[in-house]
């Protein structure tokens, strides 16, 4: 059911596009917002859905369409006072459209839009939106949790330690020990990762103990847990996932960079990364990435999309999951709506379905029971 009775006619579904957020991934979701709208305002979608944009400043300010669409328009980002005097009274206060959306399209990357946080504000209004609830979003945006996870239902990883800022800006004596059992345990390459941001922020491979110690510190600024990872040389791999109760696998893509590893400013730089879609890979390995990306989506609740990402060791076809996104980049370009282009469903009908998705979802249908003759 795509459309709604009003009086005796059909009107439109009014799609909340909420996107900017105050997360350093700002940018990419407008360009992600911007791709979503073309795609609803397509043949196909124009006839069903009404695009409302809702833009979240960087300083948490929400904004109605008429401040919102030239956003999207241009891709400009509101320039916000950075004026210690100046006061926001009304954070996180709604515009007067928000009562009209039928459902909403939360497209905010990062902190403060794919970590839970968002999901329940729009779980408290009561109505349906795209992607994962509160625990499923949570899960995907911190690493340690979705690892301890994952572990849970036995997906192999590569080995890992946890720590936390405190351990790491402790007394003289303390710090030292700590990297000497993270050498112990890991050794050299290992990556170095705040647990909860995206887009590979505060992400350091590090080859040395100086480089350690200069990686840990710089990682527990961006969060007070941080996770450190044994290096692995291997295949990036990626399968995106649709669906709810029943999600489904896409064919498997492979990433291709020009730089040590695939860091902020490689993902983000034209020319510096690429893809293989679908990836040059034995038949039984595709499949069996595919077995993995949906078991990872049900292990965390995932609901809508997600992206699997993995390590791919061709030597010893060892497979190693490395995390799950469940708001993935969602420009025309980005892996995931690339990876269900490749698989059959094209952007426009992409974006339907995730909305027929969070319809489902929202308002489950039981199941039909038989009745005897």
């Amino acid at each position: 059911m795509v459309t709604k009775q009003v009086g005796r006619c059909m009107s439109k579904l009014k799609i909340g596009l909420l996107f900017g957020g105050c997360s350093g991934e700002h940018e990419v979701s407008i360009v992600s917002a911007q791709a979503i709208a073309r795609a609803l305002t397509t043949a196909d979608n124009l006839a069903t859905y009404e695009v409302l944009p809702l833009y979240i400043r960087k300083d948490g300010i929400w904004c109605d369409p008429e401040i919102a669409q030239p956003v999207l328009s241009t891709g400009q980002p509101l320039q916000v006072s950075t004026d210690a005097a100046h006061k926001v009274s009304n954070r996180w206060q709604f515009p007067p459209v928000a009562t009209e959306i039928d459902v909403w399209f939360p497209i905010l990357h990062g902190p403060n839009g794919e970590d839970g946080t968002i999901q329940g504000l729009l779980k408290l209004m009561q109505v349906p939106f795209i992607g994962s609830d509160v625990l499923g979003s949570a899960i995907g945006m911190d690493k340690i949790a979705m690892k301890q996870v994952f572990a849970q239902v036995g997906l192999p990883q590569v080995k890992y330690r946890t720590v936390t800022r405190s351990q790491i800006w402790s007394n003289p004596c303390i710090f030292p020990k700590l990297c000497d059992e993270i050498e112990a345990a890991l050794g050299y390459p290992c990556f170095v990762k705040p647990a909860n941001l995206g887009s590979s922020v505060g992400i350091s491979k590090v080859r040395n103990r100086a480089q350690l110690e200069a990686a840990l510190d710089s990682a527990a600024s961006y969060d007070r847990r941080i996770i450190i990872e044994m290096g692995v040389t291997a295949r990036e791999v990626e399968c995106a996932v649709l669906g709810n109760d029943q999600p489904q696998a896409s064919v498997i893509g492979e990433i291709t960079y020009d730089s040590d590893f695939y860091d902020y400013e490689t993902k983000y730089t034209a020319g510096r990364a690429g893809w293989l879609i679908p990836a040059d890979l034995p038949t039984a390995i595709a499949q069996q990435l595919q077995e993995m990306a949906t078991q990872a989506f049900v292990a965390v609740d995932a609901a809508g999309l997600a992206r699997v990402d993995f390590f791919y060791v061709p030597d010893t076809e060892a497979i190693y999951i490395n995390e799950i996104n469940t708001l993935p980049g969602f420009t025309a370009t980005s892996m995931y709506p690339q990876l269900w282009a490749t698989s059959g469903i094209p952007f426009p009908q992409l974006v339907h379905q995730l909305i027929q998705l969070a319809l489902e979802r929202h308002t489950p249908t039981p199941p039909s029971s038989a009745t005897a003759d």
